[in-house]
């Protein structure tokens, strides 16, 4: 039975959902699963959580747990990474040095964000990768740490593992979808293609019935989508602008306004969409929270309940149930673009459908996006590209460039001021993660 290995257990969340999800597989039983975190006292509670979920669900599923990296991929089948290199004081950083000249950032999508995210990511996801390549070269590495598209990039670049990078977003919004057309989300059939956070609804159908005439139709009343708790909650009238002026919906919510110019340029534009700012500052609080909730239902003696409704973590046990017992399913995943949208950059990272068997994950051919969506995702190919590159070789003249190249960066900045920007950005940055730059 196969070893999978979960990096970065201490995301509480997460990392309990992912050992939950595994218990729901029954051909995984006598499966070992090995919890590994750079934080003891966070690792110890998760490996405490497991031990207690196995022993209630009387479940055969052998558990590990170590602070040491290779140690812990050792002999791997799967690798799952949800990781958050440098926590969250560094993104907090960023976003008090970008806000004051008016650029909103978030740690999971592209633009500055993303990039400065990429370049904390990148170098401890490719040392992930070359210890895989020296003890566990066959295994599958299942990311879903962001930024997606730069951390994939890398990996298919500079390592020799394959990989898929997940996201839920492709599901969550098909069910947003779903819910405004008040069909089962479970009789929607979607096809999504395009960028991570930037992807598009090229199919909605219900029963062979094309469903965008309804949905075009219907959103031509503004009340509908525009309503407090709808459907798409904060991204509704984002979506539905995408959809009204480009053509299809995308699978990108509050991400799409961080990677386009035309949602965050002014202050009536925020009003107009209803945006809110991406601070993150609650958020350390939160966590701490979250791991004395667990420490108490631990000490309580709290009965856990095994669920089907984690979005997130489902990618990746559906994977591995498919790969280890031949029972087909479709994901949408991030992968190289080995021709598989073809009016996009051969080898940049692609969100695709991905059919998993026995022999893996096996993107599916697209062709041409619609070209007016092929031409915003390639706006933030631009940059990702350059991202990737100045990362990896340590350049911060080619990580200026793909700021420079950014479109909701440079719609507000000029080259001095972005310049000046990433300058202090460096200056606030961990020394582990800027140390050889030149």
């Amino acid at each position: 039975m196969p070893k999978i290995v979960l990096i970065g257990v201490g995301s509480y969340v997460f990392g309990r959902d992912i050992i939950s999800d595994l218990l729901l597989y029954p051909n995984l039983a006598g499966s070992t699963l090995t919890l590994m975190d750079i934080n003891k006292e966070k690792l110890d509670l998760a490996t405490a959580y497991a031990r207690e979920l196995v022993k209630q669900q009387k479940a055969d599923l052998k558990i590990e747990s170590t602070l040491d990296r290779r140690e812990a991929v050792n002999g791997a089948d799967y690798v799952i990474i949800s990781i958050r290199s440098g926590d969250w004081p560094p993104f907090i950083k960023d976003r008090q040095i970008t806000m004051k000249r008016g650029v909103e950032i978030q740690s999971d999508a592209m633009g500055v964000g993303g990039v400065f995210s990429a370049l904390r990511h990148i170098p401890d996801v490719l040392d992930i990768c070359h210890d895989m390549e020296e003890v566990c070269p066959d295994a599958w590495l299942l990311n879903y740490s962001n930024p997606q598209a730069m951390i994939c990039w890398a990996m298919n670049d500079y390592t020799r593992i394959k990989n898929v990078g997940l996201c839920p977003n492709p599901f969550h919004f098909s069910r947003a979808i779903a819910g405004y057309l008040k069909i089962p989300p479970e009789e929607l059939y979607y096809t999504v293609a395009g960028l991570n956070h930037q992807s598009w609804f090229l199919e909605l159908q219900w029963h062979g019935e094309d469903l965008y005439p309804r949905l075009r139709e219907m959103f031509q009343d503004p009340a509908i989508f525009s309503k407090p708790n709808s459907p798409f909650h904060s991204s509704d009238i984002t979506e539905v602008e995408m959809m009204q002026t480009f053509g299809y919906f995308s699978s990108g919510g509050g991400h799409l306004t961080i990677s386009l110019p035309y949602f965050r340029r002014k202050p009536e534009l925020l009003e107009r969409y209803r945006l809110s700012d991406e601070s993150r500052d609650h958020v350390p609080a939160l966590i701490l929270k979250q791991a004395e909730d667990l420490r108490n239902d631990l000490k309580s003696g709290k009965k856990f309940e095994l669920s089907r409704d984690h979005t997130y973590t489902a990618i990746a046990t559906d994977i591995i149930n498919s790969i280890e017992t031949g029972k087909p399913t479709r994901i949408f995943g991030n992968v190289k673009n080995n021709g598989l949208i073809t009016n996009l950059l051969e080898g940049s990272v692609v969100e695709v459908p991905c059919l998993v068997d026995k022999g893996g994950v096996h993107p599916c051919y697209i062709g041409n996006l619609p070209p007016q969506c092929a031409a915003l995702n390639r706006m933030n190919i631009n940059v990702q590209e350059m991202a990737v590159r100045g990362i990896v070789e340590k350049d911060k003249k080619k990580v200026l460039q793909s700021l420079l190249l950014d479109p909701l960066t440079f719609s507000i900045l000029s080259i001095d001021e972005i310049k000046e920007m990433v300058d202090e950005l460096f200056k606030v940055e961990l020394k582990k993660f800027i140390k050889g730059y030149k």
